[in-house]
């Protein structure tokens, strides 16, 4: 079945090997409200977290967009080291290609839950927890919180639920609404959401931040939100 951009997905079975990534780029930016905003929002919040002597993550670096443009972003800062994670061979073949380049840039074929991580001064997280399977997700937040140095900045978009079942409702036909305005079939959005499930567990606002406030964060905002994606500042 077809989800858009000529990516094919079975039921409860959506994975980003195969020729997704290939055309991944395009497909996300009409997915996801504000994508390309949210990537120069984490590039300005960089400012204030990032120095030349900094080692910054992003968990989930899919094929290398993001960590290509904070390493731009921060090229008065070229000691800076830039590492991205990705647990999917096939966007780790992608993202060395696309950040071959930028010398202070390394991508990794590795799983953030259980690699070695250095002490680091922001790791970021774009869309990238929700797909993290639950009973492992409070593990890794609390890794995240270990693994920042005092001061530093956990970066982390997600999609959210609503907080009870009429706002998830409204919410759900107000996304719809998006992804039909941006050219998606009908069936296409049926197909994705039926590719996403198992797959796809996307927590509360509210259940998102007792993850964070488990793990030890303190200091949290909301950075950007539009209907169901949000974005989190949180300093350790």
């Amino acid at each position: 079945m077809g989800v858009g951009q000529n990516i094919a997905a079975e039921n409860a079975n959506w994975t980003f090997g195969g020729n997704v990534p290939d055309t991944f780029v395009d497909h996300i930016k009409l997915s996801v409200p504000l994508y390309e905003m949210g990537h120069g929002l984490i590039c300005q919040v960089s400012d204030f977290f990032v120095r030349n002597d900094s080692l910054c993550y992003e968990i989930g670096t899919s094929t290398g967009e993001l960590i290509r443009k904070l390493a731009e972003h921060n090229v008065g800062k070229p000691d800076a080291r830039w590492i991205g994670i990705d647990v999917e061979p096939e966007m780790v073949k992608v993202a060395e290609a696309h950040c071959a380049d930028v010398p202070n840039i390394s991508i990794l074929h590795d799983d953030a839950r259980h690699m070695e991580m250095e002490k680091a001064d922001m790791i970021v997280s774009y869309y990238t927890m929700q797909f993290v399977p639950p009973r492992y997700r409070q593990e890794l937040f609390t890794k995240i919180y270990n693994t920042l140095n005092w001061g530093g900045a956990f970066v982390m978009f997600e999609k959210v639920r609503g907080p009870d079942a009429r706002f998830q409702d409204l919410v759900t036909q107000l996304y719809n609404e998006f992804k039909i305005s941006n050219g998606f079939s009908s069936e296409e959005i049926v197909e994705k959401a039926r590719s996403l499930k198992s797959v796809l567990e996307p927590f509360s606002t509210q259940g998102n931040l007792d993850l964070l406030a488990r793990a030890g964060f303190k200091d949290v905002m909301s950075i950007q939100k539009y209907i169901c994606f949000e974005g989190f500042l949180a300093i350790k």
